[in-house]
């Protein structure tokens, strides 16, 4: 699947020097892409821990990991809950973090700390149809894009590089990179990808 993706600064947000990007990514044949995730990283950035909002926690429901894709902050617990009557082996043999959660049942929780940046893909070595990916990522200017092709972030004003991630990406690491400017008066810009 070959992918193009839009940047636009919709809004300007309080300060100055800052923007509201939504960033929409979309198939070749035009379709939205869920799932993607998108970073800006800064060359510089403020000091202090990261945090996202959602929880750091990959349920295992209806025999599928929930949610699909977890964006967590390097260094960060993620929660393996096993919210399914039968029991599962959680694994990962990913560069960025190799792990084995043996044989667990329902109501039992696990959970793994994530301490290098990269993409942990992750699966169930009792039901081989389950498979999901964690992206621990050390920008906090990341979010997932949703069923419209659609992720909104708050960046501050600079240049940076945009980084759109999918499994489905056909390049190294399934990951595109592009330089970016971002001003006061925001920009649009569509980024070719194939």
């Amino acid at each position: 699947m070959y992918f193009r993706f839009l940047i636009l600064a919709l809004t300007i947000s309080g300060a100055a020097n800052a923007a509201k990007v939504d960033v929409l990514v979309r198939a070749a044949d035009g379709r939205p892409v869920a799932d993607a995730v998108v970073m800006v990283d800064m060359p510089h950035r403020a000091a202090g821990a990261i945090r996202f909002p959602w929880p750091y926690a990959m349920n295992q429901q209806n025999i599928a990991f929930v949610p699909h894709v977890l964006i967590v902050p390097v260094g960060a617990s993620v929660t393996f809950p096993n919210l399914d009557k039968v029991r599962h082996h959680v694994y990962s043999f990913s560069k960025a973090k190799k792990f084995e959660l043996k044989l667990y049942g329902q109501d039992q929780t696990r959970a793994v700390v994530f301490d290098k940046p990269g993409v942990i893909a992750i699966g169930c070595n009792i039901h081989d149809t389950m498979s999901g990916f964690i992206l621990a990522v050390d920008t906090p200017h990341a979010a997932k894009t949703d069923a419209t092709g659609h992720a909104i972030l708050d960046v501050p004003a600079g240049t940076a590089t945009l980084d759109v991630w999918h499994p489905s990406i056909r390049a190294v690491g399934n990951m595109i990179s592009a330089p970016i400017a971002i001003t006061a008066a925001g920009f649009a810009r569509t980024i070719p990808i194939g």
